[in-house]
């Protein structure tokens, strides 16, 4: 079920894996290749990713493999992922999905393993998780933004409902999500996306009929406004949103996360290069917090 080392190369190319990473994970894949325990876990994690391949799950577990911390223990996810890819193509394909769109959103692989070298200078996934959205045909990247097929939570659908939306929890609805390397989260940039977001899910899910789109981010704490000036990206792009509900608990670690690339850094030793640095790190020296926010708006939108 694994590609041979010189389709494997090819393959890893295609999914944007980070150059360096590739000549590793060529080598490690002989020992998944040639170990029979090894080969059988593989084969029992790509058939538990891709059963129900398309339902709105939520995703599914990868294998943690047992054997001693290292590059195999850590590599295993990548190798369940490409063993995986014949199916998702194959469910694209069957849904008319252009093979772009398949292309640029399996590349979300390759981003998450250049996030995983960038903080801890090794070959890995960063959240493996995460992925298997992609490798399930519940998540796509149109454009800069990315959508995931799910369903409304308890308290969104309930906030929904009371504005007026014909939803109860459990309805199918649009999670957005904001990749990271992606040039910036400009309006006209995000104005595309819904666009083509529109056309696609009408398309290729026409089953879902999402009501809504959702945004579960820190990027959409109001606390923002205070440090960042009116026509930034960030404040245009938490204008498109109504509040569906606000937490109580910080989350001071997600601004870090994404920004700085370590949710460990202590703010004392935060960067101030950017308007986004400084705000995210002068606010927590100051003794605040941040909260992720939970917006909506309907959709399709106009």
């Amino acid at each position: 079920m694994l590609p041979d080392a010189d389709e494997l190369a090819r393959e890893l190319m295609d999914l944007a894996v980070p150059h360096e990473d590739i000549n590793d994970l060529v080598r490690l894949s002989r020992r998944v290749r040639d170990d029979p325990e090894l080969r059988q876990c593989l084969e029992n994690a790509v058939s538990d990713l891709v059963r129900d391949m398309g339902a709105p799950l939520g995703g599914a577990d990868l294998p943690d493999l047992d054997r001693p911390p290292g590059p195999l223990r850590r590599c295993f996810p990548v190798y369940v992922l490409v063993a995986a890819l014949p199916y998702v193509r194959r469910h694209h394909r069957e849904r008319g999905i252009p093979a772009d769109t398949t292309r640029r959103t399996l590349a979300d692989l390759g981003r998450n393993m250049a996030a995983h070298r960038a903080r801890h200078g090794l070959t890995g996934l960063q959240k493996p998780r995460w992925l298997t959205l992609h490798f399930r045909g519940e998540l796509y990247q149109l454009g800069r933004l990315q959508f995931q097929r799910t369903t409304l939570g308890q308290r969104t659908g309930t906030a929904l409902a009371a504005a007026g939306l014909d939803v109860t929890p459990r309805t199918p609805c649009l999670t957005l999500h904001v990749p990271d390397f992606s040039g910036p989260l400009s309006p006209a940039a995000c104005d595309r996306s819904l666009a083509l977001a529109g056309d696609f899910f009408a398309r290729h899910h026409p089953q879902d009929r999402p009501p809504a789109a959702v945004c579960h981010s820190w990027l959409l704490d109001p606390q923002l406004k205070r440090y960042l000036p009116a026509h930034s990206n960030i404040v245009r792009f938490q204008e498109r949103f109504r509040t569906a509900h606000q937490d109580a608990e910080p989350a001071d670690t997600e601004p870090v996360r994404f920004v700085f690339g370590d949710p460990d850094l202590p703010p004392a030793d935060l960067p101030r290069r950017t308007s986004v640095e400084r705000a995210v790190g002068d606010h927590l020296r100051s003794g605040g917090h941040w909260y992720v926010g939970h917006g909506w708006f309907p959709f399709p939108c106009s």
